[in-house]
């Protein structure tokens, strides 16, 4: 477990897999940081599945303290060995735990790991332009926006635009 001050990471749990369902198939969660699509169940417990398993990814769950209550998911992906960098998703799955702080916490949290048990050298992630309160969270957990990449995703309906933000370790 890696304690915060309002969080803690932790690996997932068999019993956090129907939570995590609802999430990944809540139209207005998802639609923060990807298009909607419905994910059947046996493709969501083939990914809970594959993820102890992979060495490209790791996946933590977001534990509210001091009770432990899973409040979201961050997952390091596409981890590469020789450029020592990887993506950062993160998803709080309820809006009353949004706009708290635990979302900065999580992504400076999942960060420090990445850097200092992983030896990564970068860090980085895509966010929607609009997505002010995230490109916060981002900020205050020390990524900065590197680019925007115009009208990438077309997400309920619409182009939207999509910025990368990065943080690089002090020192490779």
């Amino acid at each position: 477990m890696i304690k915060g001050q309002i969080i803690a990471l932790t690996e997932i749990h068999d019993e956090d897999s129907l939570q995590l369902f609802l999430w990944i198939n809540d139209p207005d969660t998802v639609r923060f940081n990807a298009p909607f699509a419905p994910v059947h169940e046996a493709v969501h417990e083939s990914w809970l599945k594959s993820v102890a398993a992979s060495t490209t990814k790791i996946v933590f769950g977001i534990r509210a303290l001091p009770d432990l209550r899973l409040i979201g998911v961050v997952q390091l992906i596409d981890l590469h060995p020789v450029h020592r960098t990887a993506e950062l998703t993160i998803r709080i799955g309820e809006e009353a735990d949004r706009g708290r702080g635990a979302g900065a916490e999580a992504v400076a949290l999942a960060i420090d790991f990445a850097f200092r048990d992983l030896n990564l050298q970068r860090v980085w992630l895509r966010v929607f332009a609009e997505n002010q309160r995230a490109i916060k969270a981002y900020q205050k957990a020390g990524l900065t926006i590197e680019g925007t990449m115009r009208r990438a995703c077309f997400i309920d309906g619409r182009w939207t635009d999509q910025l990368m933000m990065a943080k690089l370790r002090d020192h490779a």
